[in-house]
C-alpha cells in the first residue's frame, strides 16, 4: 500500500504508483468481458532503488455478471521515502454491458498510530456516498465539486483493464485510455499510452506476454497545489506498468509497476501470479440442458 505523507497526497500516489496493494490504471471498453469467468491470486514485492522494502498481496474474481478485488500490503510501499505504513483495500461491483461498474470500495490504512479509513458507495458510476476522516482546512486546496464525483471510479477498480473486441486482449489497444478516479477525497485522472510489448515470467505462475503502457497523473480537484508529492507524480513521464492477463476473461491487471523516485527507482513486482480460467455460469447451464 503506497503511503505518502499526508492523505492528500495518500491519494496521489496510490494513483500514480500502485495497484490496491497499490492502485490505479485504466479501464476500457469491454464489450466481451461477460460470459467469462476467472481468479487472480497475487503476491508483490515493494523495491525502492534495488532495496526490497515490503510485500503485498492481491486476490481478483471475475464472474459473469460481478467482480471482487481485495489487496493487503504490509510494507512502506513504493514512495518509503516519503513515509511509512500498512492497509488493506477492497472493491466489488457489477459488470454491466461489458464494463466494470463498482459498487462499494473501502480502504483502510494504518500509519505512524493513525488509522486512515474510506468508504465509497456508487451507483451508476456516481459516488453516492463517503465515510473518511475530514481532511484539514488549508484555503489553497483545490475543492471537490458535485461534478467531481460523477462518471469515476474508485482507485482499485481503475487496476482492472477490460479488454474489449474478440482478439488477444493483451495487445496495444489495452493502453491509450483516460480513466476518471475518485478516493474519497481527490479527484485525479489516469492516462496510458502504449510503450511496447515485453514477456514476463513469476516465480510461481504466469509466464507469457505483457503490453507495457506509459502512465501519466493529472490531479483534478481535493488537493494543494504546491504539495511536493503533487507536483513529483504530475510532472512524471517514466513511470509505467506492464499488464498481464486474469484467464478465462478479457481483463489485465498490473503484473509490474515502475517510476523514478528522488532516491532511486520504485518498483512493484509479482512474485507469484498464479490465475485460473473458470466456466461460466451460462456455458454450465447449456451443458447440462
Amino acid at each position: 500500500m503506497l503511503i505518502l505523507p499526508n492523505r492528500l497526497v495518500r491519494s496521489a500516489s496510490s494513483a500514480a504508483a500502485a495497484i490496491g496493494v497499490t492502485a490505479a490504471l485504466f479501464v476500457a471498453d469491454a464489450a466481451h468481458v461477460a460470459g467469462a469467468q476467472g481468479r487472480l491470486e497475487a503476491e508483490y514485492t515493494a523495491s525502492l532503488a534495488g532495496i526490497t522494502i515490503g510485500h503485498g498481496n492481491w486476490v481478483i474474481e471475475i464472474s459473469d455478471d460481478r467482480f471482487t478485488a481485495a489487496a493487503r500490503g504490509g510494507t512502506a510501499g513504493i514512495l518509503r521515502f516519503f513515509s511509512q505504513g500498512h492497509g488493506t483495500s477492497a472493491s466489488h461491483g457489477k459488470l454491466n454491458g461489458g464494463q466494470l461498474v463498482p459498487a462499494v470500495f473501502v480502504s483502510t490504512i494504518t500509519r505512524e498510530h493513525k488509522v486512515d479509513d474510506v468508504h465509497l458507495v456508487f451507483a451508476g458510476g456516481d459516488v453516492k456516498e463517503t465515510v473518511d476522516p475530514p481532511l484539514g482546512s488549508n484555503p489553497l486546496r483545490i475543492p471537490v465539486t458535485e461534478a467531481d464525483r460523477h462518471n469515476v471510479l474508485d482507485p482499485m477498480t481503475s487496476t482492472l483493464d477490460a479488454v474489449g473486441g474478440s482478439g488477444d486482449p493483451v495487445s496495444p489497444e489495452a493502453c491509450g485510455h483516460n480513466v476518471s478516479v475518485f478516493d474519497g477525497r481527490m479527484r485525479f485522472d489516469l492516462r496510458s499510452e502504449f510503450k511496447r510489448m515485453d514477456v514476463v515470467k513469476a516465480q510461481k505462475g504466469y509466464h507469457g506476454p505483457v503490453v507495457v503502457c506509459a502512465v501519466y497523473f493529472t490531479p483534478i480537484a481535493g488537493y494543494v497545489p504546491d504539495r511536493f508529492a503533487i507536483k513529483y507524480l504530475a510532472g512524471l513521464r517514466d513511470a509505467e506498468v506492464w499488464m498481464a492477463p486474469i484467464s478465462g476473461t478479457r481483463v489485465l491487471v498490473p503484473f509490474r509497476f515502475s517510476l523514478p523516485t528522488p532516491v532511486g527507482t520504485g518498483v512493484l513486482q509479482a512474485t507469484q501470479f498464479v490465475t485460473v480460467a473458470r466456466p461460466s455460469r451460462a456455458a454450465v447451464n447449456v451443458k447440462t440442458q
